[in-house]
């Protein structure tokens, strides 16, 4: 039986409870014109459909969220795997379901795996889009079949994806720029250590920095951009050049979680606390050097928070049509030897010990 406000919308338009059902439920079968009008009523009249009447009338399928994050860097996906994962069994009471198809790095195997996703008939897709160029296609033919996508930590702007989730990239590369330029004198040299500059996050966050390091350090130096892929042995390798061709580099900024090997570089070169070190986010390896001022500084991205917010607005527009916002930009924290406590991985890690 329906509900009333389904009759009175139905009977207020003019038109029949299936039609009103279709405008409301944003399937296919009527016409802008009188989707518009129907919906309009249904706006003025304060109607929302109950979560359960959402979920009998979408179908149990339309309820499934495609997931496809990395595996690695773990130090970094399994907080916002975390995340996910908690905001799911928040809500499975209202029939949401998770459909995992993980992917081994940042692009790797990814087009695969969205592919799969979309024959799961899922009514949206969480994406980390390692290479935009790549996946763009498949983002565009999902939305094309009303399964929206969110990408989350990194972007594929030319997409037609639904929204982005994440910290701004460019500023989170301004914002490391601005401390660097605290911690160094005038004129020195400094560098970026990053992952695949593919990736939107990567390149913008190196053009963030750049850019603002030459307007915050005066007389700045040369900025170098090492690109190492994700790989600990990579960014060790080219660390450890990058400290013997510039034996007066004063900075490194790491873009990417991966941080350890650029620590270990710089004790093997006798240069921990020496060379102003700035980081990515937060993981229980890390707190050792930032206590012994070894990581001066670490722009915190809060993937958990990531995970929590992509699952929430889109189980908002499935079960309520809820609007999906272009861009969900979170603030990016900075953590500090002195504000470290507060942050969740020191507590996970304090309360472990």
């Amino acid at each position: 039986m329906e509900r009333p406000g389904i009759h009175k919308i139905a009977r207020l338009a003019k038109v029949s409870i299936g039609t009103v059902d279709r405008a409301l439920h944003g399937r296919a079968g009527i016409s802008e014109v009188t989707r518009t009008r129907v919906l309009r009523i249904a706006k003025e009249l304060a109607y929302t459909p109950h979560p359960a009447a959402r979920i009998l009338s979408v179908g149990r399928g339309r309820l499934r969220i495609g997931v496809c994050v990395p595996q690695e860097i773990r130090l970094y996906y399994d907080h916002m795997r975390a995340g996910i994962e908690d905001e799911a069994r928040r809500v499975s009471s209202l029939g949401i379901e998770l459909v995992r198809r993980p992917v081994p790095g940042l692009g790797t195997d990814q087009g695969p795996q969205v592919a799969s996703l979309l024959r799961k008939d899922v009514g949206a897709i969480i994406l980390t889009p390692g290479n935009p160029a790549l996946v763009g296609q498949l983002i565009d033919s999902a939305e094309e079949q009303n399964v929206r996508v969110v990408c989350i930590t990194t972007d594929a702007p030319n997409s037609k994806r639904s929204a982005m989730v994440g910290v701004d990239p460019e500023l989170s590369g301004r914002l490391a720029a601005e401390l660097m330029a605290r911690f160094v004198q005038p004129e020195s040299r400094v560098a970026v250590i990053t992952g695949m500059l593919s990736a939107e996050e990567h390149r913008l966050k190196s053009d963030g920095f750049r850019k603002g390091y030459h307007e915050d350090c005066s007389n700045s130096g040369e900025v170098a951009v090492l690109e190492a892929h994700e790989s600990e042995d990579e960014s060790y390798r080219k660390t450890c050049d990058l400290l013997e061709q510039y034996p007066d580099l004063r900075g490194i900024y790491v873009s990417t979680v991966n941080c350890l090997p650029v620590c270990r570089a710089l004790e093997g070169f006798g240069l921990a606390g020496k060379v102003a070190l700035i980081t990515t986010d937060l993981f229980g390896e890390m707190i050792p050097y930032l206590r012994q001022r070894a990581i001066h500084a670490s722009i915190y991205q809060d993937p958990y928070l990531q995970g929590q917010t992509a699952v929430r607005i889109v189980v908002d527009h499935l079960l309520n049509r809820t609007p999906i916002p272009k861009s969900n930009y979170l603030n990016p924290g900075i953590v500090l030897r002195t504000n470290l406590h507060l942050f969740r991985e020191a507590q996970e890690l304090a309360a472990s010990q």
